[in-house]
């Protein structure tokens, strides 16, 4: 559904969040795959943004890391797979040190540690439908039901992250 609540993909243990941005798919790809531009949006709303590094090729990672409103630091990456500009980015997410080494969810040690997404990018008249999917991959029975069990949490993590990004875009710095 637009408004980021869990739709089909929810019943087969598939994170779907789907939602329309007010401005281009060019736009859109770009705040996506950018590290100046993915420095002003990505992430919970509140964290502030340490370090950001994006290297956009199949095989190529992205690597951030952001410091939670009460001091804590997050590190993540993503391994790409699939980059189809404008249309489709396939990639590993996982929880990372600063070197880029996988690690646990700091608050959830039972995490999986790599969700395969796919975020699609639609060009609705001038607009983007943005599709995100996210599963796990070479998880175990307890991380696919701790994944499955925090959907809901994850939704509300991606409208919060999705707000920003609308934010981002309706003044865009290029």
């Amino acid at each position: 559904m637009a408004d980021g609540k869990p739709d089909q993909g929810s019943a087969t243990g598939e994170l779907v969040v789907t939602r329309v941005f007010a401005a281009p798919r060019d736009l859109v790809f770009k705040a996506w795959t950018e590290s100046d531009r993915l420095a002003k949006w990505w992430g919970p709303r509140g964290f502030t943004m340490l370090s950001c590094k994006n290297d956009l090729r199949p095989g190529g990672v992205f690597l951030y890391g952001m410091r939670s409103p009460d001091g804590h630091e997050m590190w993540g990456k993503w391994v790409y797979r699939e980059i189809i500009v404008p249309e489709r980015l396939v990639f590993v997410a996982s929880f990372a040190d600063p070197q880029g080494n996988i690690t646990r969810h700091p608050l959830a040690p039972t995490w999986p540690h790599e969700v395969l997404s796919t975020v699609t990018f639609t060009d609705e008249d001038g607009q983007t439908k943005l599709t995100m999917r996210g599963i796990p991959i070479n998880a175990t029975d307890v991380e696919c039901k701790t994944f499955l069990d925090n959907l809901g949490g994850m939704q509300k993590g991606w409208k919060g992250t999705f707000d920003q990004l609308d934010d981002y875009l309706a003044n865009p710095a290029c």
